[in-house]
């Protein structure tokens, strides 16, 4: 059985640059003029080339390939004609699988690179994806916070020290440090220190201070080998976000559990010597303005 794929441009439509909109609409004009959109088939051209994506008027403006193997994600490539004048913008696009649960809900695969060993000899391979709760959870918070609040910031801050704390490790710290402070353990720990309260206390000019803030929260996580997740029968989220009841009467999940003490231990030890470097990564992400008020 052969599956048609068509593209959908509001899938693509954040990942462009202005040009390249332009020149994706001059296509799109095109190839609607010159008749009904062409779906791929699947198959490759008789040249062995990847199928065409847009076609009109006899001319092929890109090529669509598909790329699979072991350990490797999902990913749709998405290139121009080299010899196609108009721009030469590339996009890869991962495809991750979905298993609808209903409600917003879904099972996506576990990454290989964030799967804990024990999870592994368990044959957990899914995870509860709650991408529309984390949504709903951001929009309140945007309605709630200061204008000005930093929270998003401290997020991107904090990945990059994970980044930055990682890369002189040696194994298997290495590996121990990047399953243990994935970006949803990351995130995670920012939403629950959140709704602590206040959000008053979230301003732009208390960055540092919410980051340092975020850093030893996780720490004392990492130390007491526990952070729950967030939506699995948590009765402090927000009424506001009209939770469905599978999440409101799940039983707590900790999301260190699969992690042994000595991994947590190292891992959280890295973290506070790379909270030492910190003031180069917010040099990168926010200038130096933060740390002439509040030096660490």
């Amino acid at each position: 059985m052969t599956t048609a794929y068509r593209l959908n441009v509001r899938v693509f439509w954040p990942l462009v640059t202005c040009a390249g909109l332009l020149c994706l609409w001059q296509a799109l004009r095109r190839s609607k003029a010159a008749g009904p959109s062409r779906a791929w088939d699947g198959d490759d051209d008789d040249d062995g080339a990847p199928a065409p994506l847009l076609k009109g008027s006899g001319y092929i403006c890109c090529r669509v390939s598909l790329a699979v193997g072991p350990g490797r994600p999902l990913a749709l490539h998405i290139a121009p004609r080299s010899d196609y004048v108009c721009c030469h913008l590339s996009m890869a696009v991962r495809l991750i699988p979905a298993i609808p649960l209903g409600e917003a809900l879904y099972l996506t695969p576990l990454p290989s690179s964030v799967q804990p060993p024990a999870a592994a000899k368990l044959g957990a391979f899914w995870t509860l994806n709650v991408a529309k709760q984390e949504q709903r959870l951001l929009g309140w918070l945007r309605e709630q916070a200061p204008e000005d609040s930093c929270h998003l910031k401290c997020l991107q801050i904090l990945k990059g020290l994970r980044d930055l704390g990682g890369r002189s490790l040696e194994q298997p710290l290495s590996t121990q440090w990047s399953q243990v402070l994935s970006s949803y353990l990351l995130k995670t720990a920012l939403f629950w220190l959140l709704l602590r309260g206040p959000l008053a206390a979230w301003e732009d000019q208390f960055l540092v201070e919410r980051l340092e803030d975020l850093v030893l929260f996780l720490v004392e996580g990492l130390q007491r080998r526990r952070l729950m997740h967030l939506f699995l029968g948590n009765p402090a989220l927000p009424e506001a976000l009209s939770l469905p009841k599978i999440l409101k009467e799940a039983p707590m999940v900790n999301l260190l559990a699969d992690f042994d003490g000595p991994t947590l231990d190292r891992v959280a030890a890295q973290l506070l010597d790379t909270w030492k470097q910190a003031p180069k990564v917010i040099g990168m992400y926010s200038g130096h303005r933060y740390w002439r008020k509040h030096p660490v």
